[in-house]
């Protein structure tokens, strides 16, 4: 079948959704804002409670991660997902979700090669890089530092 390039373009257009772009940025905003203010008031909480910074910063991160890990578990970060998008994604709480999600999913094959093997599908390339590239930077400033 061939089909010129405007009916091709009027096929697309009329199969393709319209996307509420303006509408999604908002609400991105405001779920990454909602969870950034969680976080806020979780390190105001631990701080009152007598930890200094340091130290409550580092057990806000561990709270958020198994806030998002539990709410992947119990499915409910992927409706917010779903809705939210980056707001949702972008923060440490999309991190525990790109690692519960496939280990959730692939559990069925077992301890081992599903949950144990898939578990760093999304997040392990995330993770390689980030590594490897801290390893570089040290490497780098060190030598820098020699000379």
């Amino acid at each position: 079948m061939n089909v010129s390039k405007q009916e091709y373009k009027s096929m697309t257009k009329q199969e393709s959704p319209n996307s509420h772009i303006v509408k999604n940025m908002i609400w991105a905003f405001v779920v990454g804002g909602v969870i950034c203010t969680v976080g806020q008031a979780i390190l105001n909480l631990y701080k009152y409670f007598g930890l200094d910074q340091i130290d409550a910063s580092g057990s806000v991160s561990v709270t958020l991660i198994f806030i998002g890990a539990l709410l992947t578990g119990l499915k409910i970060y992927d409706n917010i997902a779903r809705r939210a998008g980056a707001g949702s994604l972008v923060p440490i709480t999309g991190f525990a979700n790109s690692i519960v999600a496939p280990a959730l999913e692939f559990k069925s094959e077992g301890f081992i090669l599903g949950m144990s093997a898939k578990m760093f599908v999304i997040a392990g390339p995330v993770l390689v890089f980030g590594i490897s590239a801290s390893i570089i930077y040290g490497l780098l400033l060190w030598i820098f530092k020699l000379f």
